[in-house]
């Protein structure tokens, strides 16, 4: 038996605030959406154009309160080959949340709290 990661999911309150977010901040574009017949979700999956992997965030209609993250112990994480640059357009952006010289990474965080750890792509 073979499996194939496919994507990994997170629920947003504001569906195109979010997709501006990670389009700016990632580089990342719409590769599929899915709405409910009755409008209660949508589903938009993202994705690099370069892997096959992809992030899907879901609107809820009727979800109104921010999610609770919990500790926020789980994230995403990308690489990129322009460390210096990234980090200099995500400052710009004022989403940098947490960094770590000693280590070489940072994390910035979505509209809804989410956090993404950037990492140089050589390390």
């Amino acid at each position: 038996m073979e499996f194939t990661f496919h994507h990994n999911n997170i629920n947003v309150l504001d569906l195109q605030k979010s997709i501006d977010f990670y389009k700016d901040a990632l580089g990342l574009v719409e590769t599929k959406r899915k709405e409910a017949q009755d409008g209660s979700f949508i589903l938009v999956f993202l994705g690099d154009e370069k892997t096959s992997h992809k992030i899907e965030l879901t609107w809820l209609r009727d979800r109104t309160k921010p999610y609770n993250l919990g500790d926020n112990e789980i994230h995403l994480a990308f690489t990129t080959d322009d460390y210096e640059k990234a980090y200099d357009h995500h400052e710009k952006m004022g989403c940098i949340c947490f960094e770590n010289k000693e280590m070489g990474l940072y994390f910035i965080n979505d509209p809804d709290g989410y956090w993404i750890e950037i990492l140089p792509e050589k390390r």
